[in-house]
């Protein structure tokens, strides 16, 4: 415990402030999903069944996406509750909004390894070419949907 304060206090100020915000959001998607219809969860998202156009960034954009990314998995591995895949694209969804930076999730499934009858699911957020949050393995997944959010801040969850 005290050597992860340790790593937190080594942050910089920028880095803890996105953490705390990433904890939190983290937080509250979890309990969203628990709580919250699918549907109603993605009703200000653009639902697209096949590929969707994904917008460039410009450099700055990309760096902040991809410092929200960081902190998101780094906020996500010390939390007490369980942080999936899916409630860190939704984290990824509302942070990325938030500072204009537009975005697209994708939900997929595989065969289990070990027990071919069973499947797996999948979640993990992409802005432009960069993968964001649920990188790892991703492509080991058939892509079922695909959620884009626009740069246009939201007030919705």
């Amino acid at each position: 415990m005290i050597w992860n304060f340790k790593k937190f206090l080594k942050l910089s100020f920028k880095e803890k402030i996105l953490f705390v915000e990433a904890y939190v959001t983290v937080g509250v998607m979890r309990a969203a999903i628990l709580r919250i219809s699918f549907e109603q969860l993605t009703r200000s998202l653009q639902h697209q069944q096949n590929n969707m156009e994904i917008q460039p960034l410009g450099d700055s954009e990309l760096q902040t996406a991809v410092t929200v990314g960081r902190a998101i998995s780094r906020a996500s591995a010390y939390t007490p509750w369980e942080s999936t895949c899916l409630a860190q694209s939704f984290t990824a969804r509302r942070m990325l909004q938030k500072r204009g930076i537009s975005g697209v999730f994708y939900l997929g499934v595989a065969k289990n390894e070990d027990d071919r009858e069973q499947i797996e699911a999948h979640s993990w957020s992409q802005c432009g070419d960069t993968i964001i949050t649920g990188g790892e393995g991703h492509e080991n997944f058939k892509v079922l949907s695909m959620f884009g959010w626009s740069g246009q801040r939201s007030k919705k969850v």
